[in-house]
């Protein structure tokens, strides 16, 4: 009886240690934070270079996979490579939480490609078969942390179009079930484009 309890308050206490590491530490992400700021702007704000997105406001759920990815090789980044080999899975966890707990961008959209952009986001394509955006993005761009689709809010329109074609021509294959694959390998160059001018602004 009394092993079994023992062996009872011990599982309790890897449960919760385990969950309290998926949670993240905010200020210890903030540390680690600071070597990001060079290419993603201070606290993630995405205002360096919008080649490079922007990380403030995203999801910690999010965050913590693409910096898990980039380090396994499954998100293939040249630029990413040395910044993520030294981190351990409760760094990534800690990094999404101090991104996650910054205060999202607004960004404008080129209005002379926002309007097609919009349409496709919020209705997709029919005749071509292209998906609204919205359906897993939201229809404002929050995304999904549960199912680690991410905000899409004021997002640099330079790099929505990079990750949309690089899905489209599977340089990128990180993407659950093939989805962003799926979905841009019917869209044109236009079209991405309009897409991204359309999420840049959209808030």
């Amino acid at each position: 009886m009394k092993f079994k309890i023992l062996f009872s308050l011990m599982m309790l206490s890897v449960f919760f240690s385990s969950a309290s590491q998926a949670a993240g530490d905010a200020e210890a992400g903030k540390t680690k934070a600071q070597v990001c700021f060079s290419c993603h702007g201070m606290n993630g704000a995405g205002n360096v270079n919008p080649a490079w997105p922007a990380l403030a406001g995203q999801h910690a759920s999010y965050i913590a996979k693409q910096l898990a990815d980039f380090k396994s090789g499954a998100r293939f980044e040249p630029l990413m490579i040395a910044q993520v080999a030294s981190l351990s899975k409760q760094d990534m966890a800690n990094l999404g939480a101090f991104f996650a707990s910054q205060k999202v961008k607004k960004g404008s959209a080129d209005e002379s490609k926002a309007e097609l952009g919009g349409k496709i986001y919020h209705g997709g394509n029919k005749a071509t078969g292209v998906a609204a955006c919205m359906a897993c993005h939201g229809p404002s761009g929050e995304g999904n942390p549960a199912a680690k689709f991410p905000l899409l809010s004021g997002q640099n329109a330079p790099y929505v179009v990079k990750a949309l074609n690089d899905f489209r021509s599977a340089k990128r294959k990180n993407d659950s079930n093939s989805m962003m694959r799926g979905v841009t390998a019917r869209m044109t160059d236009k079209e991405i484009k309009s897409v991204a001018a359309f999420i840049s602004g959209l808030h």
